[in-house]
């Protein structure tokens, strides 16, 4: 069957990062496709370590963003020591937003660390080679779920605190996620309760480059520094 690749090009634009969510529920059937269509995702060796757990009671909710809220308000004094050049700092002691906080369901993938030994010998005795093939496999997986998220008019965001070590281990005890088992990421999911702002892009003629690349067909340090100025302050972008 011939893909609609104009379709397929439109769905990837749509896909967006959510950080305001309705408090709708939402149905089981579309958190089934969105797993199922983790499960088609590709896997180093087909080894597919991940497992997933969806989180639907309020109290577990409450407690993950708790822990998460601690976690960033403490981590609020490392923003501070950024770069002066990046823009206006956040004030320290003050806990950022928690956007994802309503979101009626938190699905966390997480990977079987013991399907290393399913990988190869040069591959499972190489600690690079081992964490490549296993964050891109669950990297795979997860965006396959932002992706079918996206085509079901839900809204997502990837929660990526989860995996600091006080975070992880917390989660890992509330949840009774056993020890071989490595959290990976967090999807917030719900309906959007926001429009997201139009996305920077980068041109693609400054990315693609051809059989050869010189030293000046890349952006300069003041180039790369003008758009993460940028990003980080969109209100202040032209």
């Amino acid at each position: 069957m011939k893909m609609d690749y104009e379709s397929f090009l439109e769905l990837v634009r749509k896909r967006r990062s959510i950080r305001s969510f309705k408090a709708d529920p939402v149905p089981d059937d579309y958190i089934d496709k969105i797993i199922e269509a983790a499960r088609w995702a590709p896997s180093g060796f087909n080894l597919q370590p991940w497992e997933f757990v969806v989180v639907k009671k309020e109290e577990l909710r409450k407690s993950i963003v708790q822990y998460l809220s601690d976690f960033m308000t403490m981590s609020r004094p490392m923003e501070a020591t950024r770069e002066s050049w990046q823009g206006p700092k956040p004030p320290a002691g003050v806990t950022p937003p928690m956007g994802f906080a309503n979101a009626p369901v938190f699905i966390i993938p997480f990977g079987d660390i013991r399907t290393r030994v399913g990988l190869p010998m040069i591959h499972r005795y190489s600690e690079e080679s081992w964490d490549k093939t296993y964050i891109s496999s669950m990297a795979s997986a997860f965006l396959y779920m932002h992706l079918a998220a996206t085509s079901l008019d839900l809204a997502s965001q990837w929660v990526s605190a989860v995996t600091q070590p006080t975070v992880h281990c917390l989660i890992k005890q509330l949840l009774g996620i056993a020890a071989p088992f490595k959290i990976y990421d967090m999807m917030a999911l719900g309906y959007p309760d926001m429009k997201p702002t139009p996305r920077l892009l980068r041109d693609r003629e400054e990315m693609v480059h051809y059989d050869f690349c010189g030293e000046d067909d890349f952006r300069n340090d003041e180039q790369v520094k003008d758009f993460i100025f940028r990003i980080r302050n969109p209100k202040a972008s032209p």
